[in-house]
């Protein structure tokens, strides 16, 4: 998905895993791995700010996760630079949902949001 903003475009991608050895599935955890890479594909230099995620299990349940930067950092992406970092989370069924938004101020101090397309959390065999 990417999001532009004047001559600012930030694409993100997203890849999750299921992660067997941190889940306790007879006490309903799941935990799960995902790796996010944001592409600054457009002409303009942008710093992330923060994030916002909404977290949805098979149940109904969501979790919603704010903060400023990610895993600790502030990157700054200048045109065709881009930034991956992993993270994770738990949930309370085999089967979810991840999605939400980043937010950003690009070089000329204006903030724009990027938005981070859904992406499903599965643990392997349980989707066809």
């Amino acid at each position: 998905m990417t999001s532009t903003q004047g001559n600012t475009a930030i694409e993100v991608r997203a890849v999750a895993q299921f992660i067997e050895e941190q889940s306790h599935i007879e006490a309903d955890r799941y935990a799960f791995a995902y790796r996010i890479t944001l592409l600054n594909t457009g002409d303009v230099t942008a710093q992330l700010l923060g994030r916002h995620w909404i977290i949805s299990d098979a149940q109904g349940h969501i979790q919603e996760v704010e903060g400023s930067g990610v895993v600790g950092q502030q990157p700054v992406l200048r045109p065709g630079e881009s930034f991956e970092y992993t993270s994770g989370c738990t949930i309370a069924t085999p089967v979810g949902t991840m999605k939400g938004s980043y937010q950003f101020v690009n070089e000329d101090g204006r903030p724009f949001d990027v938005p981070i397309p859904e992406f499903t959390l599965a643990m392997p065999r349980i989707l066809h």
